[in-house]
């Protein structure tokens, strides 16, 4: 049986409000993240959720503290959920490399990371997971990296099409991570 995987990103921050790419600093829920976690919570908590798994950067789990905190739900930190680390753009406007982001896939930012480094962490996380929770439903709070991730190596996607494609938020995303999965 298969792991189903309903993953979230982290809620609105004070930086994306303000443009800027956070990357590896820790980020602060904005008045409207806080809100939106909350509406999160009550979308997720019930039913078939077993755990919860979210990055350890302070916006994911501050998240994931709002959306699950009371509900029972095991909340499990994961570094190999961070953002991709920008490096000398942590904390940098978007506006500096949102429109060459396909050229760090492979290459990573200076003092940081590619995303293909993404991939691997986050396909490590995977294979963790495979097995171990098979047959129930989890939530993974994290980061847009991570999601290119999940899409990449879940659903075949071209890595090139997804770091160019606009970010359309969304209610979650919906995985199903096959039994001895192994990436």
């Amino acid at each position: 049986m298969a792991v189903q995987i309903v993953y979230e990103t982290h809620s609105v921050t004070t930086d994306n409000e303000a443009g800027v790419a956070t990357g590896w600093l820790p980020g602060e829920l904005s008045p409207q993240g806080r809100a939106l976690a909350e509406q999160l919570g009550y979308r997720r908590r019930g039913g078939a959720v077993v755990a919860v798994f979210t990055s350890d950067l302070h916006r994911a789990l501050q998240t994931a503290r709002i959306a699950f905190d009371g509900s029972g739900l095991p909340i499990y930190t994961d570094a190999r959920l961070r953002e991709c680390n920008y490096g000398t753009l942590n904390g940098a406007p978007v506006t500096l490399f949102s429109d060459r982001r396909r050229e760090r896939i492979e290459r990573p930012f200076p003092r940081g990371e590619s995303y293909r480094q993404v991939v691997d962490r986050t396909r490590s996380f995977l294979r963790d997971l495979s097995g171990r929770f098979d047959g129930t439903t989890v939530v993974v709070i994290a980061h847009t990296a991570n999601r290119w991730a999940l899409d990449h190596l879940l659903c075949g996607r071209a890595m090139a099409d997804l770091v160019d494609a606009p970010f359309d938020w969304q209610e979650g995303w919906f995985y199903e991570l096959p039994t001895g999965w192994t990436g």
